[in-house]
């Protein structure tokens, strides 16, 4: 769970730096990840 944590809060920060420089593509990449790794750390928490 915790490297869940660590691998949300990192893509968090690179959708950050990528919405401020304005790479649109990279920025939604980020947000996929993301919701991936959201995903993943609802399901551990649930079990």
């Amino acid at each position: 769970m915790i490297e869940l944590k660590k691998h949300y809060e990192n893509s968090k920060n690179r959708a950050v730096l990528f919405m401020e420089k304005g790479n649109i593509n990279d920025y939604l990449n980020a947000l996929i990840e993301m919701n991936r790794y959201k995903k993943l750390m609802l399901a551990v928490a649930r079990n």
